[in-house]
């Protein structure tokens, strides 16, 4: 495995962190994601930086033209930001097509779902309506606009921020979060970050420093790279069991889908991969269980958290499979 790699994950991470006060773990399961090829949604209270972070990883990337393929039509920008609003329309997202009535022809008007890396800010103030266009985007990364097929290029990634409380907020349906590889939350940070928050954020040139420290093809290689980690029968014997116990759990109404083993195994890769490693071990998919399958499970009482039951089926299933005899 490129020795590099680890090196290059902690340049991107002391780069976000010289700005942004975040949990090193937390960081690195973006990281991880966004290498897979898979989305992340951030869910927390305003503002506790899911924003900025988020700001913060896609300016430290270079978006060079010359890195990224030119199979499509359509251009790709490096990066856009999407402020959802209630009033926000499927094709203010997407793109529609125009009329140019001294010619007679229609173009195509790109939406900014058409980049690289795309922040969709407050996720659940789109109407559900507006929240549909988002299933064919993130699991077949492509869009139908009247009947014509555009291909988003690689990479792509959406960073979704979420709010927790608030006026007109519409919940997100279960295919949608179950096409998020993983589900965070930053939480509040200690008072000796909260200060430094203040210090560092209570300027006006607080971004005027920060910098790209990795180029755009820095990621298509480390994608393409995931599939080489090897993953033991039996790791992947155990995340087969984790998922298939949220089926028959008593707590749980809605389980898990099979596409959750397989973002699971891919940002487990990942994760691997960004620390070094070319092999996924047991630790690692318990260590991300929980965040990666959170957000796709319902309960049968809305009082007891998804973490609850998620955090007695890895206490229950063994990490070595029965063997017949």
């Amino acid at each position: 495995m490129d020795t590099q790699i680890r090196s290059s994950i902690e340049l991107l991470m002391n780069n976000i962190r010289q700005l942004i006060s975040v949990d090193v773990k937390k960081l690195e399961y973006i990281i991880a994601a966004q290498i897979a090829g898979g989305h992340v949604i951030l869910a927390d209270s305003h503002g506790v930086g899911k924003t900025s972070l988020a700001r913060a990883l896609a300016q430290s990337i270079r978006w060079r033209p010359e890195d990224l393929a030119t199979d499509s039509s359509v251009k790709m920008e490096g990066f856009s930001r999407i402020q959802c609003t209630v009033d926000l329309l499927p094709q203010d997202i997407l793109g529609f097509n125009r009329f140019i009535g001294h010619s007679g022809e229609m173009i195509f008007n790109k939406g900014p779902v058409f980049a690289h890396f795309v922040l969709c800010d407050e996720i659940n103030l789109l109407t559900p309506k507006t929240q549909g266009s988002f299933f064919q985007v993130m699991e077949e990364q492509s869009v139908t606009i009247e009947g014509k097929l555009y291909h988003l290029r690689n990479p792509f990634f959406i960073i979704a921020t979420m709010n927790l409380k608030g006026v007109h907020l519409f919940p997100l349906p279960t295919p949608q979060l179950d096409r998020f590889m993983i589900r965070l939350s930053l939480g509040y940070p200690s008072a000796e970050d909260e200060a430094e928050i203040i210090n560092r954020h209570g300027r006006i040139d607080a971004w005027d420093n920060f910098k790209s420290v990795i180029d755009s093809s820095d990621l298509i290689r480390w994608k393409k790279m995931v599939d080489e980690v090897q993953m033991h029968p039996d790791v992947t014997a155990y995340i087969v069991n984790c998922v298939r116990q949220t089926r028959v759990h008593p707590d749980i109404e809605t389980p898990a889908s099979p596409r959750a083993g397989v973002r699971i195994s891919r940002l487990a890769r990942s994760l691997a991969l960004c620390r070094g490693m070319d092999y996924v071990p047991v630790d690692i998919i318990k260590e991300i269980f929980i965040h990666a399958m959170a957000h796709r499970i319902i309960t049968r009482d809305p009082s007891i958290p998804p973490e609850t039951p998620l955090q007695s089926i890895l206490s229950s299933v063994p990490v070595e499979p029965k063997r017949e005899e």
